[in-house]
């Protein structure tokens, strides 16, 4: 099968991220045995207006997707938070090509109405639409039944997530955490409002001797590209907290980066994990107090703490590796499972 991949694919017009969820797709499409042919949006927007301005060149783009995709005649087209791609030109690429199938994915919050809205501009256009929220929240994008909508994991790669820190009984730092906008918004963690930035000084004032590896807090540079990469594969224990826990199984692709280099993953229960993970595999808490008990005694134990991070690390890839997160893309997609299905739930330990 042939697949042209819309997403924001790092082609040099700027730095990109090494680490996304489209990278990993492609690689889990080809691995699958597909021709994948990637097409980065918002770069050809930059290079095809005078100015470098992804805003000028936003028609010229739609107009190179069709050219492409009429010659190349591809049968599934996936669209990663293409949003320089429009309604009008997602229907005459269907025009020209009867047969092909059409899918998006969005690994943002579906508590951000924004995203509600960049995905739904496109509902009648697709085929099928994946979210990395799962329940309530994406089943009310369904509308009865009425549109394709499935839960997508994010996906993990291991040759991107390179780290073996699970291997490893003594590491530079404690704690890895990076954060791109520490108090906007805040961040509602166990019942609280948090600015991150307090909410480390809270993590210090407890724990005085921990070592952390912070990227955009407390005066740290954030990270990017293969810093971004190096600084995960130097820490123990990994924070993963996103801006509210409310929505079933909904995590930043944070969670996957973590895991797969091999760090213990710190995840507030109420996120739903625990349906998949289990206290021997993630270091999961229900409060702040909580939080820093399992850190104190995961930091003190490096051999538990690499059981944990090692089993966690294991049960992620099993269930969740960018070959069969591709898979599932393409089963529902053409039909061959069914959209609501939850295969993960079932996944036997071994």
């Amino acid at each position: 099968m042939t697949v042209v991949h819309v997403s924001g694919f790092p082609f040099g017009l700027r730095d990109g991220f090494q680490h996304s969820v489209g990278m990993k797709l492609s690689n889990g499409l080809i691995r699958n045995g597909h021709l994948v042919l990637n097409f980065s949006d918002r770069d050809v927007a930059r290079a095809k207006s005078p100015f470098g301005s992804r805003t000028f060149g936003v028609g010229a783009a739609n107009a190179a997707l069709l050219r492409f995709c009429r010659f190349h005649a591809p049968d599934m087209l996936l669209l990663g938070h293409a949003d320089v791609i429009r309604p009008p030109t997602l229907a005459a690429i269907r025009e020209a090509l009867p047969q092909i199938r059409i899918g998006q994915y969005n690994v943002d919050p579906l508590f951000e109405p924004d995203n509600i809205r960049r995905l739904s501009s496109k509902f009648e256009v697709v085929d099928a639409s994946f979210a990395t929220t799962a329940g309530p929240h994406l089943a009310a994008l369904r509308d009865g039944g009425r549109r394709v909508v499935s839960f997508m994991p994010n996906p993990v790669d291991l040759t991107i997530e390179r780290g073996r820190n699970h291997e490893r009984p003594a590491l530079e730092y404690d704690l890895f955490y990076a954060c791109g906008h520490p108090s906007r918004p805040l961040r509602r963690i166990s019942g609280r409002d948090w600015d991150m930035e307090d909410f480390i000084r809270g993590v210090q004032a407890r724990l005085p001797g921990c070592r952390m590896k912070l990227g955009g807090l407390l005066g740290q540079t954030k990270l990017g590209g293969a810093a971004y990469q190096a600084a995960l594969e130097q820490a123990a224990l990994g924070l993963n907290v996103s801006r509210r826990a409310d929505h079933y199984l909904y995590s930043s692709d944070r969670v996957a980066q973590l895991a797969g280099n091999g760090l213990v993953v710190l995840m507030e229960r109420m996120t739903g994990y625990g349906d998949l993970f289990n206290d021997d595999e993630m270091g999961f808490f229900t409060s702040f107090d909580d939080m820093v008990a399992v850190m104190e005694w995961l930091i003190a134990d490096p051999a538990r703490r690499m059981r944990i991070a090692s089993a966690g690390r294991a049960r992620y890839q099993a269930l969740f590796n960018e070959r069969a997160v591709a898979a599932h893309v393409c089963a529902v997609l053409f039909g061959d499972r069914d959209p609501e299905a939850m295969p993960w739930l079932a996944v036997p330990r071994p």
